[in-house]
C-alpha cells in the first residue's frame, strides 16, 4: 500500500512538473513571447530614435525661423519660387 502511494506521488508530482514545463514554454510570458516581445521592443526603440530625430531637425528649423529672416527667404525662393523686387530669375537647361 505504501509503495503505490509513493507512485500516485511521483505521478502526480511528473504531471505537475510536466505541466509547468509546458506553460513556460507555450503559456502566457512563454519563453517565445518573451523574445517576440524583446524584438518588438528593439524595434520601438529605433522607432524612436529616428522620431527623436526629425523633431531635433524641426525644433532646430522652427527656431531658425523665429529668429531669422534669411531662413524664411531661402525658403520663399526655393519652396515657392518667390523673387525680390527687381530680380530677374535665370534657368540653365544642361
Amino acid at each position: 500500500m505504501n509503495l503505490s502511494i509513493n507512485r500516485i506521488v511521483t505521478a502526480v508530482l511528473i504531471a505537475v512538473l510536466l505541466l509547468l514545463q509546458f506553460q513556460i514554454w507555450t503559456g502566457r510570458g512563454s519563453v517565445q513571447e518573451v523574445s517576440l516581445m524583446k524584438q518588438q521592443l528593439e524595434s520601438q526603440r529605433n522607432t524612436n530614435a529616428q522620431l527623436e530625430q526629425q523633431i531635433g531637425r524641426i525644433e532646430s528649423e522652427i527656431a531658425d525661423l523665429k529668429e531669422g529672416l534669411s531662413t524664411v527667404e531661402e525658403k520663399a525662393r526655393y519652396e515657392m519660387g518667390m523673387l525680390k523686387p527687381n530680380e530677374i530669375f535665370v534657368q540653365i537647361a544642361r
